[in-house]
């Protein structure tokens, strides 16, 4: 069977499994199972498989076909612009998220040194965007879950940046050193009745500690702000993700906690997605 053959079946084989972007997935595990890009795949059709990279193929198509993030199968996610190391135990990066990178580089002068906190690090391809971009910073990645940090510290590495940050296994609410110049997060917000509707490659694969944001989704944004209010110094920013309709709710919590609310920005679906704000000198 040749590349041609393989991508054909497996394109029917997804679709008909109502799994998205078919094409795009079946050309990816096989690029995977041959070791090739996509591009060198799609100008050699012809060229054909052994039964061994059959059966290699076959197996990751059924695990995607089984609703697998194709990211877990792959065992990466390209965020930003840089590739990160992704599996169960982590939220997989959305492009959303890099709204969050987008606003702190606008904030983080290029030579300025600062004193970054991220909050629920994850795989760590937030704090190690911006670090890449942003040498002369430093930075303290939190997790309450340690294989997350396993993980976050596998792209630290990858990305030469182990000796930048400071990892930590700890809840938030637990937390107390250092005042810090900027604090990001991305918490999990879904509330409860849109955790239940969530899609099976996200519900079923996906840590439930890095979505679910409780009753009215806004549990771990609460404790967010409120030890940000803490553990940042004056005029320090406070850049945090939310979900759908919480802006009006976020802005309250906000205000009641010393921060002055500089921006909201919108996500490509037009929804407010990320809010920049400024702890007030008391």
């Amino acid at each position: 069977m040749n590349y041609q053959q393989i991508l054909y079946k497996a394109n029917k084989f997804l679709k008909t499994n109502r799994v998205k972007n078919p094409k795009l997935d079946s050309e990816l595990l096989l690029s995977k199972v041959l070791n090739k890009k996509r591009e060198k795949i799609l100008i050699n059709l012809k060229d054909k498989l052994n039964p061994q990279q059959i059966n290699k193929f076959n197996f990751y198509l059924f695990r995607r076909k089984n609703k697998e993030p194709i990211s877990q199968i792959l065992g990466f996610k390209y965020f930003w612009k840089y590739k990160f190391v992704v599996d169960k135990t982590v939220l997989i990066p959305r492009p959303e998220t890099e709204h969050i990178i987008e606003e702190a580089l606008k904030i983080i002068p290029i030579k300025k040194s600062l004193n970054i906190l991220d909050i629920g690090t994850g795989s760590g391809c937030i704090i190690i965007s911006i670090l890449k971009e942003r040498s002369k910073c430093r930075a303290t990645a939190v997790d309450i879950s340690n294989k997350a940090l396993k993980i976050a510290k596998i792209n630290a590495k990858l990305h030469q940046l182990e000796n930048k940050i400071k990892f930590i296994n700890i809840d938030i609410d637990k937390f107390d050193t250092n005042k810090y110049d900027l604090v990001l997060s991305n918490p999990p917000y879904i509330k409860n009745v849109d955790y239940s509707r969530l899609d099976d490659d996200v519900k079923l694969f996906e840590p439930k500690l890095a979505l679910y944001g409780g009753l009215d989704g806004l549990g771990e944004v609460r404790k967010v702000i409120k030890k940000s209010s803490v553990l940042l110094k004056d005029n320090g920013n406070l850049i945090i993700e939310i979900g759908d309709n919480q802006k009006n709710h976020s802005v309250e919590i906000l205000n009641k906690n010393g921060f002055y609310v500089r921006k909201i920005c919108k996500d490509l679906s037009g929804k407010d997605r990320c809010i920049i704000s400024t702890k007030i000198n008391k």
